[in-house]
């Protein structure tokens, strides 16, 4: 097969550099109408039992992750000129197309009884311009006397101020996003500096919009990175601007391809496909060093560049399409999670994979075809000094030091052994980015002054029409509440037991010390004021917000800091606890959900679903490495050396504190499918040798790695720096699929030099069997391609 496509290949050069073009073409058009996505990732599959308790509380109270929280000093609105043009500044953002509402002290309402309607009304506090410091003074004391603000609208401990942007849904899934964000802060950050006030910034709007922005920013710069990268090594190892510029163009190619891929899918740009274009940058140009390396080293074996250019693809082309299929498989494997982000990122990657291994088979020969044979300056990296010591070296260890080596990898699987014992399963909303980003510092200035801003709500279904009427209910909602106040984590909860405690205030003439619970005698009078939740004022949002339109259903609404999926979990069956404790499941049905308790089930689900990828992707990588080599031995010989850098890594993780969650599970499924390459490419050799030795075990093994030494350094190298430019990401997911996997890769590089061919020799007789050299797929050995 190898030979007919050879064949084919230099003798059509115009028409499939014709093809590539035209294909490129058309992929470059759709690349153009590829989107950055600004949706909120789904971690859980639609009939969920968590996801549909959110969309049900969604469909009865509407987005709960709209608001966009501006905390600031609370000497800016102590001032009254200041404060004057703070309440400008507000006017401004409320009239940007795309915010439906405000709220901060300067709106805030008073409620007040009006004994004829015998209704309370909303009135505002500030109903009048301030004009002078004593009148601000005096509405400020009034404000600041009213408890149901104090904790989520301002805090008079802290002195602290906040203001509240309510986000429409139609802006919160699109590009509009980002410039509504950009015209929303701009004043307010303007405003602040000019009077020397830090402004912080939070809310689920706001962090989505920020990390959609960083995405779309490292997309360009880790292309260049990884070009650039890759460049420097081209041009180190090959001394040759032809080498260079020919994988250039094949990455080049595949950058457009898969860009090109998205938008024939319809997908949209994403935390995860952001990073495709780089990692193919990096396994392209693998490709392309193991292509040139063996062109350079037939070519000086015989001097016959047609010849070398057609052992490039008979000797290599099988084994380096397994190579390509076994890292599809590792990306691949992603499709089984059940996320969307995932499995588009799967079914991407893969397929990019498979179609750049395609087309760099076609003109890595066909470019090099037009052009002089290399010239000794060209191949001088095959005489590298440093790389024979290098291959001698691992040599020697193989053949002298085996029991040593073994001793060492003993040595590392006791201490990984002891750092996976330390590795956590946790993680949380934001913790990807890094401790030193404004955005990171701003949630936790939210954090120690209003217990956070991740939202979680949970509702009391009192399964009749206006339950909410009767006291006892109330005073239930009212002594969970009272225990809520014990969480540190969580913020003062508001529901309709605090507009009911706001409106028995209201009902004796604004005293504080009437912020309570009505008794017995009180509550008939004092919940008849209350306004009706279909008014048509617009104030009465502070009821319907908390109640549904039947006053069946009643809404606590609380904010948590940012805790760690475990963390949640244990708040969550506290919570739980709690609930069954005060309102009975007989006569109440009660949910914790809101997207914080979304991401914490989904973190759990994705988790493990991606352990499930992984098992997957080893199963098959051993499925495909048995068709290949015909040995079920050499296949466990060749898994075992590949899946201890995995072990090294996790043992690394937990040592170093790294948590395991999803932005770093995901490494192991890529690392395997890219490490087990350099196995596959060395098995090859070896099996080659054993039919020219005569079944010489040791002798074949030691020449397979001189042999394959060079092309597995190189390749090991391009790979560790490659992924090495992603430790510059401004995300701590990223930053770990650089050094996890360059990690991996690093001790795989290794372990397939040297423990790989440990093994051989200590099971030469079970694990180099007749039928390792009657594999079910075959590849040419040298002298059957001298006869062809």
């Amino acid at each position: 097969m190898w030979t007919v496509l050879i064949k084919y290949i230099l003798r059509n050069r115009n028409l499939n550099l014709t093809i590539i073009g035209v294909i490129t073409a058309f992929m470059a058009f759709m690349a153009l109408k590829v989107q950055m996505s600004y949706e909120y990732a789904q971690m859980l599959p639609e009939s969920d039992s968590v996801n549909v308790e959110y969309q049900n509380f969604k469909s009865v109270f509407g987005e709960e992750g709209s608001v966009f929280f501006v905390g600031y000093d609370d000497t800016l609105v102590k001032n009254y000129k200041t404060f004057t043009e703070w309440n400008k500044i507000i006017e401004q953002v409320q009239n940007i197309e795309g915010v439906s509402g405000v709220f901060h002290i300067g709106n805030c309402f008073n409620l007040e009884k009006d004994t004829a309607a015998k209704k309370l009304i909303t009135a505002p506090v500030f109903k009048e311009i301030v004009t002078s410091q004593a009148q601000l003074d005096s509405l400020l004391s009034v404000a600041y006397s009213l408890p149901f603000y104090d904790g989520f609208l301002f805090n008079k401990e802290s002195g602290i101020g906040v203001l509240m942007i309510w986000i429409q849904n139609d802006f919160l899934n699109t590009s509009n996003r980002t410039e509504l964000i950009k015209s929303i802060k701009d004043p307010i950050e303007n405003f602040g500096q000019s009077k020397g006030v830090e402004m912080h910034y939070s809310g689920m709007p706001y962090i989505r919009t920020v990390i959609s922005e960083m995405i779309q920013r490292e997309l360009i710069s880790f292309m260049f990175l990884a070009i650039a990268v890759a460049a420097i090594i081209l041009l180190f190892f090959f001394r040759s601007l032809k080498a260079l510029a020919f994988s250039l163009l094949v990455v080049v190619i595949g950058v457009i391809w898969t860009l090109g891929t998205l938008a024939i899918f319809g997908y949209e740009i994403t935390i995860l496909s952001g990073i495709i274009p780089p990692i193919l940058i990096i396994i392209g140009i693998e490709n392309c060093i193991y292509l040139i390396t063996k062109y350079h080293t037939e070519y000086i074996s015989h001097g016959n560049q047609a010849k070398a250019l057609a052992r490039v693809v008979q000797k290599v082309g099988y084994a380096t399409l397994l190579t390509n299929v076994t890292t599809a498989v590792g990306f691949g494997s992603f499709m089984i999670t059940g996320n969307a982000i995932l499995v588009e990122f799967g079914i991407v990657a893969s397929i990019n994979i498979i179609l750049m291994f395609v087309f760099t088979l076609i003109l890595i020969p066909t470019l090099y075809s037009f052009y002089a044979p290399p010239s000794a300056r060209h191949t001088k990296h095959l005489t590298f000094n440093w790389m024979k010591r290098a291959a001698s070296g691992i040599v020697g260890i193989i053949q002298y030091h085996r029991p040593k080596a073994l001793i060492a990898v003993i040595i590392l699987i006791l201490m990984s052994g002891y750092g996976i014992y330390r590795l956590e399963n946790k993680g949380s909303m934001v913790d990807d980015i890094p401790v030193k980003n404004k955005m990171y510092k701003d949630l936790k200035f939210f954090e120690e002054n209003l217990s956070g801003v991740l939202p979680v709500e949970i509702t009391i279904d009192t399964k009749k029409n206006k339950g909410l009427f009767s006291i006892n209910t109330l005073n239930r909602i009212n002594t969970f509440q009272e225990k809520l106040l014990q969480y540190p984590d969580i913020s003062k909860p508001l529901s309709i037991v605090e507009v009911v405690k706001f409106s028995k205030q209201a009902f004796y003439g604004g005293r504080p010390e009437m912020y309570s619970m009505p008794n017995q005698n009180e509550k008939n009078f004092i919940l008849s004021y209350l306004p009706d939740v279909e008014s048509g004022d617009n104030k009465s949002q502070i009821l319907n917000s908390f109640v549904d339109t039947n006053f069946q259903i009643a809404r606590i609404s609380l904010r948590i800091k940012n805790l760690y999926t475990p963390e949640i979990a244990e708040l969550k069956s506290q919570l739980r606890v709690d609930l069954d404790s005060i309102f009975p499941t007989d006569r109440f049905t009660t949910h914790i959900t809101g997207s914080t308790i979304v991401f914490q089930k989904g973190s759990e689900y994705l988790v493990r679903n991606l352990i499930y990828s992984l098992l997957l992707a080893i199963g098959i990588i051993s499925i495909l490495m048995f068709l290949m080599f015909n040995s079920i031995q050499m296949v466990m010989i060749s898994m075992i050396s590949n899946l201890l850098p995995l072990i090294a890594t996790a043992g690394m993780m937990g040592l170093l504190g790294i948590d395991l969650k999803p932005s770093t599970i995901i490494i192991y499924s890529i690392s395997l499918g890219i490490a087990v390459d350099a196995a596959i490419h060395l098995l090859s050799r070896y099996r080659q040798q054993l039919r020219i030795t005569n079944w010489n075990v040791k002798e074949s093994i030691l020449n397979a790695v001189s042999d394959t030494a060079n092309g597995m350094i190189y390749s090991g190298v391009v790979l560790v720096f490659g992924f090495a430019v992603f430790i510059l990401s401004g995300f701590g997911g990223t930053q770990s699929l650089g050094y996890l996997i360059g990690f991996t890769l690093f001790v795989a590089m290794f372990a397939n030099l040297i423990i790989l061919p440990s093994l051989v020799l200590y099971f030469d007789k079970r694990a180099t069997t007749k039928s390792f050299g009657k594999p079910v797929f075959d590849i040419l050995d040298e002298e059957e391609e001298e006869d062809k």
